[in-house]
């Protein structure tokens, strides 16, 4: 029979645990939280450690609903003034093409699924999307050939590189069964899971503030 210590004791690590169990619950849902975030960037690390392929263009990456022809990338300089800091961008050239046999639906490019690589630990930098003919976030049609377009990224006004490194995301077709438990109809997950590197050589250009 338990003597009354060792029930005052049951009665204070049962009122402790419940006090933590919070704490607890809120601590493992961070460290879901950051378990994802590396599982959706971690690849795009440096070159040496890197999880997923890295190719040279000029080259064609599939991945999830679009196919890219990466052709070549452009660092234009805008030159400060006497009414304007100076400024940069980055534009990558490529061949944009929708390949959803899944649903077949037509979609413009989301700017989470381009990314400029900085290296040194930096935060990666989403592109703006894609521009195809002049007009930002075309509508890809599928079927339809491939069209040219260039993404966009926002640099620092003194960015230099000889060779850029663009990493590529790859939505997933996929049900919630196998990823949340939920639904069981599968659906394009957005942004999907980090696919490939692309390296580009860069040229520069400089251009006048309008």
């Amino acid at each position: 029979m338990e003597s009354l210590d060792d029930v005052i004791d049951a009665m204070i690590a049962d009122r402790v645990i419940h006090r933590h169990r919070r704490k607890w619950l809120i601590a493992l849902a961070l460290v879901v939280v950051l378990a994802v975030v590396l599982f959706l960037t971690g690849g795009f690390k440096e070159h040496k450690g890197r999880s997923i392929p890295t190719v040279d263009a000029p080259t064609t990456v599939q991945a999830g609903r679009f196919e890219y022809g990466f052709t070549e990338a452009k660092i234009i300089r805008t030159p400060k003034t006497d009414y304007s800091e100076a400024k940069a961008r980055l534009q990558v050239y490529f061949d944009l093409k929708n390949i959803d046999s899944e649903t077949k639906t037509s979609l413009s490019l989301s700017g989470r699924l381009l990314s400029l690589v900085p290296g040194g630990g930096a935060e990666l930098i989403e592109s703006n999307g894609a521009s195809c003919h002049d007009e930002l976030n075309v509508v890809q049609v599928y079927g339809l050939p491939s069209q040219p377009c260039f993404a966009k990224f926002d640099i620092p006004a003194d960015f230099a590189r000889d060779v850029v490194e663009i990493g590529v995301m790859a939505e997933e077709f996929t049900a919630d069964d196998k990823v949340l438990g939920a639904s069981e109809e599968p659906y394009w997950h957005s942004p999907g899971v980090a696919h490939s590197v692309v390296r580009i050589t860069t040229t520069i250009e400089t251009e006048k503030d309008e």
